[in-house]
């Protein structure tokens, strides 16, 4: 009797532990099979500058993992789909892409994918104001022809920049898409897992795409100098999207300002709503995009906008260290070639910083590579005059010579590849080998320089990103010329869908039902 108790039990053990085997094996076999792949850039078609493929640092396979916190070793995300990373590319903001990069990497990321399929997923990051020479909507002609390779029964999440422009063939071949909902972009990461998260759950749960995806075109271009999130009414507006998210039936809802210095039909603001509801879903969408429309005619700059003469005025006058101006006409960081010595020349031409005991001021930055050479062969400690900027956009001013002392050298930078501070007077001038924003204390302190001691910091950018917003002891943004100009009409527009508010201001309200889009596995 004992032997047979002892039988029974060692039998039910051997059979539990196959079942728990099995399961196992089970669930390692129904982790859905995810692709990683995106192609990222702000790019401005009223610069003249052009964006190679170098630019992008792309990435391939597991080194993409490297981008996102999220995708850490053992994080809940890793654990939670069979990852196949094709290629990712980010390029700092700039020119047009050229044809031949966008290509280029076109090939490489289907390529991949078709070697690496089937899929359940596709994880697509983008920007979403990509422009390409020869090509209208590139984020569009890019996700069309990799539904091409994975299949149309293949969930894609798409994840972007409010910056970004939503074309509907984006918007249909997405099946679920969101995009940041801060700007300044304090939540970028946040955001993509967001999309990646939602991805994971309709696939987990078994219910797939969403039924529904509204899409409305709100005929508005703004630049995001006046959109800004930290003030009204962008502030009120981002804050109404939990309200119409956190309902029964709806996945997700976003708002995209869209990008203004592009000049394509596609350029202007989208809201979308995806969900199962199509009543919550239709009706948040019309409620977020009437919320935008009754709001347009007060967006007003993030801080006070002056000429730059009347900013370097102030400036001076001012007891506030550091008094930061931005020079936002050629802002690298929103597409401007970076190398425009407009401003410079300015500054460098006044009585005030022509003793090297004047008023301290940083200028950050200038391009220069035939200076940057030159100061390499002379070395810190020696004197120099070397011409620098305008090789890309000289629009607006010659390439300028800069005469002065060499306070630093330093090389390896991600983007500037090579930093040399020159000393011009009161004025110290961080000239690159290639462009670069700069964004924090250390890409100045780094450098020998202490931008919290100086009288004034001129960067080229627009808003201020958090640590120099942080940083700063006042702050004006310059209307300086450009690329990324933010007198939209001074550019020049000519292809983007009209009426357009504010170009026109006085246009007659615009239709915003909401379009219900088809499924992507509907599509021809």
């Amino acid at each position: 009797m004992k032997k047979s108790i002892y039988y029974f039990a060692l039998s039910a053990i051997l059979l539990m532990g196959c079942k728990q085997e099995t399961k196992k094996e089970d669930q390692e076999k129904e982790l859905p099979r995810i692709a990683i792949a995106g192609i990222g850039i702000e790019s401005s078609t009223f610069s003249p500058a052009q964006t190679h493929e170098e630019a992008f640092h792309a990435r391939i396979g597991d080194s993409i993992f490297g981008r996102y916190s999220f995708f850490d070793e053992g994080s809940d995300i890793r654990k939670r789909a069979e990852w196949v990373p094709a290629l990712v590319g980010k390029s700092l903001p700039g020119g047009i892409v050229t044809r031949e990069a966008y290509e280029s990497m076109t090939e490489k990321i289907l390529k991949m994918l078709k070697e690496g399929g089937p899929y359940d997923g596709l994880w697509f990051d983008i920007h979403g104001a990509m422009s390409v020479v020869g090509l209208d909507d590139a984020e569009g002609d890019l996700i069309k022809r990799i539904r091409e390779v994975v299949g149309t029964d293949v969930l894609i999440s798409t994840s972007m920049d409010l910056h970004g422009n939503v074309s509907k063939r984006l918007a249909e071949h997405s099946d679920l898409i969101t995009c940041y909902r801060m700007a300044p972009h304090e939540d970028a990461l946040e955001s993509k897992k967001r999309s990646i998260d939602l991805m994971l759950d309709r696939l987990e749960n078994g219910k797939g795409k969403p039924k529904y995806k509204a899409w409305i075109p709100v005929p508005i271009l703004l630049p995001g100098e006046k959109t800004s999130t930290r003030i009204e009414p962008g502030k009120s507006l981002y804050a109404k999207i939990p309200a119409v998210e956190n309902q029964e039936g709806v996945i997700d809802a976003a708002i995209w300002i869209g990008y203004a210095w592009a000049d394509e039909p596609r350029n202007h603001a989208v809201v979308m709503v995806t969900g199962d509801d199509k009543e919550q879903v239709t009706a948040g969408a019309q409620k977020l995009a009437n919320a935008f429309w009754e709001v347009r005619n007060e967006f007003e700059f993030v801080a006070p906008v002056a000429t730059l003469d009347e900013s370097l005025k102030m400036a001076l006058a001012s007891d506030k260290k550091p008094f930061m101006i931005s020079d936002m006409g050629d802002n690298p960081t929103a597409g401007g070639a970076g190398d425009v010595t407009w401003t410079l020349n300015e500054i460098l031409k006044r009585p005030e910083f022509k003793n090297e005991n004047g008023p301290s001021l940083i200028y950050a930055s200038i391009p220069g590579p035939e200076f940057v050479e030159e100061a390499m062969k002379i070395g810190v400690g020696g004197k120099i005059s070397a011409l620098a900027g305008a090789a890309v956009d000289s629009r607006y001013a010659p390439p300028i010579t800069l005469t002065g002392t060499i306070e630093a050298i330093k090389e390896g930078d991600r983007d500037a590849e090579v930093e040399v501070v020159v000393k011009v007077g009161s004025v110290h001038v961080i000239a690159t080998k290639k462009r670069k924003p700069y964004h924090q204390e250390e890409d100045f302190t780094d450098l020998g320089l202490n931008p919290k001691e100086s009288d004034i910091v001129v960067v080229k950018i627009g808003y201020l990103v958090p640590e120099l917003y942080e940083m700063r002891g006042d702050w004006i943004m310059a209307q300086t010329p450009g690329g990324v100009d933010q007198d939209l009409e001074r550019l020049g527009h000519k292809r983007i869908k009209r009426p357009m508010f504010p170009l026109d201001a006085d246009m007659e309200d615009p239709d915003l039902s909401a379009r219900l889009l088809s499924a992507s596995d509907a599509l021809n």
